[in-house]
């Protein structure tokens, strides 16, 4: 394992999660978001993370909800510690939520922790109903000159 350099150690010494056990949260609301500093804070370069098995319930019948979210983002200072997103997309399996508050308020969550140059997310919700229910959102247009690739999620035929 390469030793970390002094900056590297003060990155990441407030970090509660990564490298410790670490129970899963009660709610998104008791999740901890961690960040880290971006590597490369001058350069404009996109990431993805894709959640293919994102669950929630719904708030009503309580019947569970299944969506593949993919979210892409041009960090500035801040990227966020993947571990912290897996706790905290975790904390959704038994928390009633539609589905458009669920995805824009999990954009909103990672803009504030995060101030990006740019972020989108894609939520494509399986069907409740027979009716699927896809959410998009993002800040803005992507950055000029950033390669971000279509989320290429197919249309509900089973998604599969």
């Amino acid at each position: 394992m390469p030793k970390k350099t002094p900056d590297q150690k003060k990155a990441y010494a407030g970090l509660k999660q990564l490298g410790h056990q670490t129970p899963i949260p009660a709610t998104p609301e008791d999740a901890v978001l961690e960040r880290v500093p971006n590597p490369h804070p001058k350069l404009q370069y996109a990431v993805r993370f894709t959640c293919p098995e994102f669950t929630t319930l719904c708030p009503i019948t309580a019947q569970p909800d299944f969506a593949h979210l993919v979210i892409d983002y041009v960090p500035k200072d801040w990227i966020v510690e993947s571990k912290s997103l897996k706790l905290y997309f975790y904390a959704f399996r038994n928390q009633g939520t539609f589905h458009e508050g669920c995805t824009v308020g999990i954009a909103n969550d990672l803009v504030t922790l995060l101030k990006p140059r740019w972020l989108r997310i894609g939520g494509y919700w399986y069907p409740r109903g027979g009716m699927p229910i896809d959410v998009f959102y993002q800040t803005g247009p992507a950055p000029e000159g950033v390669w971000v690739p279509p989320q290429d999620v197919a249309p509900y035929r089973g998604r599969g």
